[in-house]
Formats: C-alpha cells, structure tokens, sequence
C-alpha cells in the first residue's frame, strides 16, 4: 500500500512538472505588446524626461522576407537578398497631378547583415524634377524618433490637409521637388524598424553607421540607375552624432574599393549635436541674449561649466559610465534655464511648450496606425510610435561624444559640409553650433573665421546669415526654430538646392562669389 502511494506521488509531481515544462518552452504565439510612451521628440533634457516602462522590441509578427511585406502576388514588389520592397501609393492621397504611380514611390525593409534580427524600415520617393537628381538620405534624431515625422511636417512629399485631418496633399517645398530623397527609420527599434532581438539594439553612432552603410550597398544593389547621382547625407538634431559617423563610413568604404562606389558629395546637420563640451557652454549666453535668463542667473548657472567640461574629458577617455556621468551633470546647466525660462517650448522659444513633444504630431500616429496604411506600407500589424524610448535610453552613453572629431578629413578630401540652425531653437542653439564649426580645426580654419557674415537671400528676401570658405557653409536661419524645413519650408528647399548646386556662397559687396560649396 505504501509502495503503491510512493508510485502515485512520483507520477503525479511528474505530470505536474511536464505540465510547466510545457507551459515555458513552449513557443508563444500570441501578438507581443509595445509601450507607446513617447520621450520627448529630437532631443530630450532629463528635466522634462518622462519616467518609462521597458519597451518591449519585439514588434510584430513579420517574417522575414516572406511576410515582411504584406502585399498580393500581383503588387509590383521584390525579394531580392536583404531588401524586400513594394511600390505603393498612400491612402488618403488626395491630389493626382503629379501621379504617383509615375514616380516611383517606394517602402521596404532592410535585413540587417550583422544583427541577429533586425529590420531597418525605409521610404525611397523618386523626384518630381528629374531622376538624375542627387539622392539624398534623410536621418531624423531623438535618438529613437520616426523619420516619418520629417516626412509629413518637415521635408517630405505630402502633408496633412487642412481639410480633413487624414488625407495628405503634395507638399509643395518638399525635398523631392530637388532630389531622390530617403527617409529611414533608425536606429533599430525607431518607427516601423524592428527586431525580434533586443541585444540588436545599436548603443552607438559607429552601430548605426555601419548598419546605414550596408543598407545603402543593398539599395544602390537594387536601385542601380541611382548609382551615378551624387550622393548627399543630410538630417537634424541628435542626428548631429549619426551624420559625421556615417559620412566617414561612406568615405572610408569608397577609399578601400568595398561594394558598391557611393558618389557622396557632402552632408548637411540641421540643429544637430555634434560637439557637446562647446555647445553645453553656448546654453547660458544664448539664453541671456534671448531674455529667458538675466545676468545674475546666467553667472550662477556658469558655476556649473567647469565640473561639466571636467567630466566630458572623462568620457572622452573612460567612456561607458563616465558618460552617463557626464550627461547628468551638464544637463543640469539645461534644466536650470527651464526651471527659471517655464513652459517655453525649447525647440522654438517664441512657443510654449505642449504635450509630450512640445508638438502636436498626432495626426501622423494616427494615419500610420490605421489599417489601410499599414497595408499599403506592407508592415503587418507593426504598430507605428513616433519616439522609442528603448532607442533612445540605448543611446545614453553616446549623449556626450564628440563627432566633430572626425569632420576635418572630409573637408580635406573635399567632402562638403553644411551646418545650418534655426535661430529660436534653445536645446541645439544656433550660437553653440556656429562656436564648434569656427573651432573646429582644418586647413581652412583661418579663412572661414575670417569669411564674412552675410545675408543669405530667398526671393531678394534675407532668409538667415551665412559663412563659407571652401567646403565648409555655416547658415542661421531666420525666424525657425528647431525644425527648420517645418517653420520655413521655402528656405529650406532653396538652401538644399543651393547647396547642392554650388551655389550656396559668401558675395562681395559688389555681388560677386569669393567662395562657394
């Protein structure tokens, strides 16, 4: 009797621990969820940093290639290698002329070689003046925030109608009226990008470069007649880190002969953070010149210059922890101007701050979440959030590098470089970003301090100030904030051409050209 009990506990713990084992190997399908929490959008003080939940990355059921785009069999679409692409046409489009169809309007995703997982989302929109225009590459910041916001309120083809909140019409100062522009979702994790594996995660601007590199060798792969167009890398704020690193990367695989010869021609940082030990201290003075602080505050708060500077070195030279160190302590010369400044938006001081992003861009998260969209885009039940906190708490240790560094060997080879800033932004102010350009040290150093400073024109109006001397054009821009191509979209498309065209130039008093890009 009791050896027929022992039997009988023995069978029974054994089916209670098949039963568990059962419920944790096996897999789970289920769809996952993802916190939709937005950080604040481009760049984020830790001030207004809102406390987040963990971010789950695994975002949807696609799989890759065959599923990732969600297209029928008769859809004009490919699955070559690591691209899967489709061309398609936007729900919602509500202007015909000219027809998209004849463009050549693209979405796709980009299997990233070295990631266990990871899927870079892109747009490609073929230009409205000529296919032999450059190609350009457009990289929004945060670090973690969609390129999709660019897309519909900055440089992109469409915009919201003012009619009905869900339908687009031809954004007449789009970029693609001057080239063949690509909007890319990145780092992994950032809009409609994903991973099934959150060790994919990038954690530095070397990361993302390497990734965007391999991309463009696959795009240019399939997109072959854009081979020969010159190439231009342009994007905004925290992208100030991307840019550099990746234009070196670009250079450097040109130089050694790998894959696919990229004609890149110049890269463009809009409001961007590239040097950080110059640009923490342009803070105080900029805010002093702009009213939100008075002297007395501004010398109190330049107290806190020396132990920032201090422990910026550190994470030049320790990296990893002293960086995360050094963030904390710079920020806080930030976040006493806005204690003293309110609820000024710091992307454009003339603003006040509202919402979460200090910008109302919901309609864009509610257009792409919809399920016409998604199934136009092919992304499958991906749900769309504008800013990834994942990506961008990634990126902490990355806050305070220095990219200028790396700057000075492309002007030599001739690579060009425009850096342009709104003049009412705060947080990536025209005045820090104009202080690291001037010492930034190259051959022509001397000549561009010594340029002058003159008025740049849009239609015989002053549109900013410029400076240039060889490759190298800095330009305040008037009356923008932070997102230039959104508060002055006319400007921004003149400059782009004017840039890429050579035109973009330091004149005499007398009209003529004494240096060009």
């Amino acid at each position: 009797m009791a050896s027929s009990l022992r039997f009988l506990k023995m069978c029974l713990s054994l089916l209670i621990m098949l039963f568990f084992l059962i419920m944790f190997i096996s897999p789970s399908f289920s769809s996952p969820t993802t916190c939709s929490t937005n950080n604040d959008i481009l760049l984020s003080s830790t001030r207004s940093y809102p406390k987040l939940q963990a971010e789950n990355l695994i975002r949807g059921l696609n799989l890759f290639p065959k599923h990732s785009i969600n297209t029928p069999e008769n859809d004009p679409h490919f699955v070559h290698g690591n691209i899967v692409e489709k061309k398609f046409t936007f729900p919602g489009f509500v202007d015909s002329d000219p027809s998209v169809e004849e463009l050549g309007h693209h979405a796709g995703y980009y299997r990233l070689p070295h990631s266990k997982a990871a899927r870079m989302f892109y747009f490609f929109f073929e230009s409205r003046n000529n296919k032999d225009d450059p190609v350009v590459i457009w990289l929004t910041g945060g670090p973690g925030c969609s390129s999709e916001i660019a897309l519909f309120y900055e440089n992109g083809p469409f915009q919201f109608s003012k009619e009905n909140k869900l339908s687009l019409v031809w954004n007449q100062y789009g970029w693609d009226m001057a080239s063949n522009i690509i909007f890319v979702d990145q780092p992994t994790g950032t809009g409609f990008s994903y991973t099934t594996d959150d060790s994919d995660v990038r954690h530095d601007e070397n990361g993302v470069s390497n990734d965007l590199y391999d991309f463009l060798q696959a795009f240019f792969k399939e997109h072959p007649q854009f081979t020969k167009n010159d190439f231009y890398i342009t994007g905004e704020s925290y992208a100030g880190h991307y840019i550099p690193a990746f234009a070196s990367r670009v250079h450097q695989g040109n130089k050694a002969n790998e894959g696919i010869h990229i004609n890149l021609k110049g890269f463009a940082i809009g409001n961007g953070l590239t040097n950080p030990e110059i640009q923490y201290k342009a803070y105080t003075d900029f805010a002093l010149d702009n009213g939100l602080i008075n002297k007395e505050e501004h010398d109190n708060i330049n107290k806190l210059l020396p132990p920032c500077q201090k422990a910026i070195e550190a994470c030049g030279t320790k990296g990893g922890a002293a960086c995360m160190t050094s963030r904390r302590i710079c920020t806080e010369i930030f976040d006493q101007i806005m204690d003293i400044a309110g609820d000024i938006n710091y992307y454009d001081i003339r603003k006040k701050c509202v919402g979460s992003l200090c910008y109302d861009f919901s309609k864009a998260d509610t257009f792409l979440n919809t399920k016409t969209v998604r199934e136009a885009l092919g992304v499958g039940d991906l749900e769309f959030v504008s800013c990834s906190s994942t990506v961008y708490n990634a990126m902490l240790q990355d806050w305070m590098k220095n990219l200028e560094v790396g700057i000075p060997a492309l002007l030599e080879d001739g690579i060009k470089l425009l850096v342009y800033a709104g003049e009412e932004d705060l947080i990536c102010n025209w005045l820090g970003n104009s202080r690291w350009v001037d010492a930034m040290k190259w051959s022509g150093q001397k000549e561009f301090t010594a340029s002058p400073a003159t008025p740049y024109l849009v239609d015989s109006e002053e549109a900013g100030i410029l400076k240039s001397h060889g490759p190298l054009a800095f330009l305040k821009v008037k009356e923008a904030g932070h997102m230039v191509p959104m508060d002055q979209p006319k400007a921004a498309l003149q400059m782009l051409r004017d840039w890429m065209q050579g035109k973009l130039a330091v004149r005499t008093r007398g009209g003529d050209y004494v240096s060009s890009i």
